[in-house]
């Protein structure tokens, strides 16, 4: 528990406590002196590990001895709020870093301490600074990080609530690493299906609407100046065409189709193309429309709100250009019989 201010520090006399604009405040009669209680500013670290883990020190003093919690310590007279920040890091964790941003403020009502303001910084291990791993300083009894499905309880309310706060800033950045690096090698590819990319919450909305596209590209396919041999074409062999490459793409997403099917479907869809008597440039050109048709459908689904449904967008655009870019040289080599 907090120690009550009993003497006056100038006279020595007893304190009372007197009412000063309708705060109460210790307060010295002899000195006709007020003394204020301020709240104590208090620096917190998060500093994660490339593999999203949070660095955590256990406590070797009171109060909360035993406890795990941030790098955590008051700031001196003198001392900047990121000095501060920079200086608990280090002498917790062995660990030089750079502020990076802050994470959190919180104000707390702390039996030992009194009123506290947290201040929550995020940082990250200096450039210039030697490798190294982590270890007890002068007020820790150990060092680790913790992956974030298994932090364990922490001593301050204001760490729990500032780590809350940082993975919540970080989920969309989290989501777009990941699915960048799922579609690395190329969506689709032979080895198995790819999941849990951004765009494929896209893609279950194309599928479902796949009928809809289909219906839109036959509008434009059947009246655009470069597709002039679809115009007079039986509408609804040209449905079920469109519904078919929509599904393989589908498919192909979905890492159930892969490029020795593309290989053979369109090389023969460029010879019966050939053999039907469609020009080689309306062939490639109805197949252009329909990669345009299920990028501006997935437009209309309100996107580029958020920074997350951008890369989405674009992450899904990529998947349309390397799918259709395949389709279009299969069938450019089937119709030259190739």
């Amino acid at each position: 528990m907090k120690r009550k201010r009993l003497y006056c520090p100038h006279c020595g006399d007893s304190l009372c406590r007197e009412r000063e604009e309708d705060v109460e405040r210790d307060f010295c009669p002899a000195c006709r002196t007020f003394f204020y209680e301020n709240p104590l500013p208090v620096v917190s670290v998060v500093m994660s590990s490339p593999q999203r883990e949070i660095l955590l020190v256990k406590r070797g003093r009171r109060p909360y001895r035993g406890r795990w919690c941030l790098p955590t310590g008051f700031v001196e007279s003198g001392e900047s709020i990121e000095a501060a920040a920079l200086r608990e890091l280090e002498e917790e964790t062995g660990l030089r870093g750079r502020i990076v941003g802050l994470v959190d403020v919180d104000s707390v009502r702390n039996g030992f301490y009194g009123d506290l303001i947290f201040l929550t910084f995020e940082a990250e291990a200096e450039a210039e600074a030697a490798p190294g791993q982590p270890h007890a300083g002068s007020d820790t009894v150990a060092v680790r990080y913790f992956p974030l499905g298994a932090l364990p309880s922490l001593a301050f309310p204001s760490n729990k609530r500032a780590v809350e706060r940082f993975i919540a800033a970080k989920a969309d950045y989290w989501a777009i690493v990941d699915s960048f690096s799922l579609a690395a090698g190329g969506a689709g590819a032979a080895g198995g299906p790819r999941k849990n990319l951004l765009s494929d919450r896209l893609v279950k909305v194309i599928e479902a609407n796949a009928e809809l596209i289909s219906r839109l590209w036959m509008e434009e396919v059947t009246t655009s100046r470069s597709t002039r041999g679809y115009h007079h074409f039986d509408r609804q062999r040209l449905f079920v065409r469109v519904h078919t490459i929509l599904s393989q793409f589908g498919k192909w997403l979905g890492g159930g189709y892969d490029d020795r099917d593309i290989q053979a479907y369109y090389t023969d869809m460029g010879r019966e193309r050939r053999r039907e008597g469609f020009h080689l440039g309306e062939v490639l050109s109805a197949l252009s429309l329909i990669k345009k048709h299920l990028w501006e459908f997935a437009l209309s689904r309100g996107m580029w709100q958020k920074t997350i449904d951008i890369y989405m967008a674009l992450e899904l655009d990529r998947r349309i250009v390397i799918f259709f870019d395949k389709a279009s040289f299969y069938t450019a080599l089937g119709y030259e019989g190739k």
